[in-house]
């Protein structure tokens, strides 16, 4: 019999997946302008988009610009799709560096449900597909109340080059 390999402390398996999704995060500057935040539970990301009153877009009614939102959207899409990568590297410890393996955005097509209010703001997204070239990510967007969406979007991606791929760095 081989002798049983006694698993890794919770510790330094929370510091270890903490780790890689802050370094991918901050890789991505303008989440940094906009101050998204990702809540990680296991292998589930919230992004959460803190209110601040530069995010506003139209005063009078206040809404959330557009823009935000879309940005908002496309990175939570960009950053699932990531770290949906970078999981079974990060789960083996083999898990480098992340900025390169971002993938591109082929096309992202937003539906805008209804103003986003001056308050937080919280987004899921889920990948529909992910092959070896191309993924598909679709992103749900809520305030106060998950069923009450005020923003959804799908998107597709080009897939970063892996490390025996002949497509190069993407």
């Amino acid at each position: 019999m081989s002798p049983r390999t006694s698993p890794e402390p919770v510790d330094a398996l929370k510091e270890r997946r903490d780790g890689h999704l802050s370094r991918l995060v901050g890789s991505m500057p303008y989440a940094a302008f906009l101050g998204i935040e990702f809540d990680r539970r296991g292998d589930e990301l919230t992004a959460v988009l803190p209110f601040k009153d530069m995010l506003i877009g139209d005063p009078m009614v206040p809404a959330l610009h557009g823009g935000v939102t879309a940005s908002f959207l496309e990175t939570a899409a960009i950053v699932e799709l990531s770290w949906s990568i970078l999981w079974p590297e990060m789960e083996s410890g083999s898990g480098g560096d992340v900025g390169p393996r971002l993938p591109k955005t082929i096309d992202f097509t937003i539906d805008y449900l209804r103003s986003g209010l001056p308050r937080d703001a919280y987004a899921r997204a889920r990948v529909v597909r992910s092959g070896r070239r191309f993924a598909s990510v679709h992103v749900e967007a809520w305030q106060d109340n998950r069923a009450r969406l005020f923003a959804q979007a799908t998107g597709h991606f080009l897939m970063p080059a892996g490390p025996r791929d002949d497509r190069g760095g993407v």
